[in-house]
């Protein structure tokens, strides 16, 4: 390559970077997932669009899907939040297991019987199609509150389910046939667990070492984070394990550490998330062959409504039986099964090992993924609002970021007030923070100053509370508790610091070691 075909490549790059950043724009006011849009920008320059670029190299696609998978997962792991699906933890594991075959087999039997195909590229294709994407999901329901159970199981189904996929596709293309099914569900299993050992062990490492480890400089805190996820992936893959999974898992782990510099952690993910989505689905759509679709287009609604009215609402029925859900939100769920990235990505599998008919799988997964999330994509909000899933009544979160002070063995808390916390008309005494901790700065508006102890808190207020080391998490505990209970948390039952932890001089917290030149640092 020389310089100058370097040059039109960056400029045809950050051209297409740049109309798919305009196109969330368009997504965001349509309903319709982003995904849809990168796809059209790949089959617009493509051989049969504008752009007459002729490729069809399933391998690099596969790789390049492969690699930006792995960012993708990672992303998701960062923004994961613990408490909101531990209680939901259960449910979406059957759901990414048991559901998962159940999923298979009825999409195979379908594809087969209904359709035609063999055995084989039938429970390709029934794998292929049972990954969910929650961010397609989260993307048309930003603006519906919906119970936290309900998210909760959707964002864990879809960051476990493609471990146990991933693997029954790659089984179904590259081995004959299923003699033994015992032995594959053994060889699932084993990778399954050899990539959470994997993943928690390099996740709780990774925490470990960036804890106690102070870096010179906070933009390399989101480089080692993203790193570690990597080798997590790396490192669960050359085990013999899911590295799908092992980077889901140690990314989680992090993301819920309270790592230093956590939102530049996070918005560094965020944006290397956007590029991985933006390239994997334009370069999807410049693998179609649009012209070669017609063929496919009625065995791909077929399956789809196989999958979308019978395989998903028995995989979630099944797998949800124990549980005592809501029928409100099984039918939620149900219909919120959104494919995404994962399903084209994993149709490239069968084409990269040579199976008969492959073409046809790819082109088969592709209009699925289109037709549906057309179909099922706009109609979401109108769902949740008529099963009355729209009208979460569940107290905002407080949102709470750590920035260390190595030296002074301390931390500033970042406390943003939203509207819906009980935070409202607090004074600053009545926080009753740990001995210890002190808020010591409040933004308001477009103003700043430091609080008094009858200073009263308000709706989209900021607050910079020091807090030492001993005492840093019972501080946030308490604010949370505070946020939820408002001034007589403890007393009625919302958790939070204990009487014994009480402050003894609230105003006048002084962090060990520090001067005045330390007043300016931020």
């Amino acid at each position: 390559m020389t310089v100058h075909q370097l040059n039109e490549l960056l400029l045809v790059c950050s051209l297409v970077l740049l109309v798919a950043v305009a196109a969330v724009r368009i997504s965001s006011r349509s309903g319709l997932p982003s995904l849809l849009l990168y796809l059209g920008i790949g089959v617009a320059i493509g051989q049969d669009g504008i752009g007459n670029v002729a490729f069809d190299n399933a391998e690099l696609t596969q790789v390049i899907g492969y690699a930006a998978l792995v960012v993708i997962l990672a992303e998701g792991g960062l923004g994961t939040k613990w408490k909101e699906i531990k209680p939901a933890l259960p449910a979406a594991v059957v759901l990414s297991t048991v559901g998962v075959a159940v999923s298979v087999g009825i999409t195979a039997a379908g594809a087969h019987y209904l359709v035609g195909l063999d055995w084989r590229q039938a429970l390709i294709i029934g794998a292929v199609v049972s990954s969910t994407d929650a961010a397609a999901v989260f993307s048309v329901l930003r603006k519906v509150p919906l119970p936290s159970r309900v998210t909760g199981v959707l964002e864990a189904e879809s960051g476990f389910n493609d471990a146990p996929v991933v693997i029954l596709v790659v089984a179904f293309s590259t081995a004959g046939p299923v003699d033994h099914w015992y032995l594959l569900i053994a060889e699932i299993a084993l990778e399954l667990a050899i990539g959470v050992a994997v993943g928690l062990i390099v996740g709780f490492l990774g925490a470990y070492g960036l804890k106690h480890i102070a870096l010179p400089a906070s933009g390399l805190y989101p480089i080692a984070v993203m790193a570690i996820a990597v080798v997590a992936y790396a490192a669960g893959a050359m085990a013999h394990g899911s590295g799908f999974l092992a980077v889901y898992l140690a990314s989680m782990v992090l993301g819920n550490a309270k790592l230093p510099h956590a939102p530049a952690n996070r918005g560094f993910a965020e944006g290397l998330g956007w590029i991985a989505q933006i390239g994997m689905f334009v370069l999807l759509g410049l693998l179609v062959t649009p012209h070669e679709l017609g063929h496919d287009f009625w065995p791909a609604v077929v399956i789809g409504l196989v999958l979308t009215v019978v395989a998903r609402p028995m995989e979630v029925l099944v797998s949800l039986l124990p549980f005592r859900i809501p029928w409100q939100e099984q039918a939620l769920m149900s219909w919120a099964g959104l494919r995404g990235a994962v399903p084209i990505i994993l149709a490239t599998i069968p084409m990269v090992s040579k199976i008969e008919g492959s073409e046809r799988i790819f082109n088969i997964v592709f209009v699925l993924v289109v037709v549906y999330t057309l179909v099922q994509g706009p109609t979401l909000p109108w769902l949740a609002k008529a099963l009355k899933l729209g009208d979460s009544t569940e107290t905002a979160d407080l949102g709470v970021e750590s920035a260390p002070l190595e030296r002074l063995r301390g931390h500033l808390l970042s406390v943003a007030i939203p509207e819906s916390s009980r935070m409202h008309g607090v004074e600053v005494a009545e926080l009753r923070l740990p001995a210890g901790a002190a808020v010591t700065l409040v933004v308001r508006e477009d103003a700043s100053f430091v609080p008094g102890p009858a200073t009263v808190l308000r709706h989209g207020d900021e607050l910079l509370v020091v807090a030492t080391d001993p005492v840093r998490d019972a501080t946030e505990r308490r604010l949370r508790a505070v946020g939820q209970g408002g001034k007589l948390a403890g007393w009625l039952g919302t958790g939070g610091a204990t009487a014994a932890s009480e402050p003894t001089a609230m105003g006048r917290f002084h962090l060990p070691g520090s001067d005045r030149r330390k007043k300016t640092s931020g």
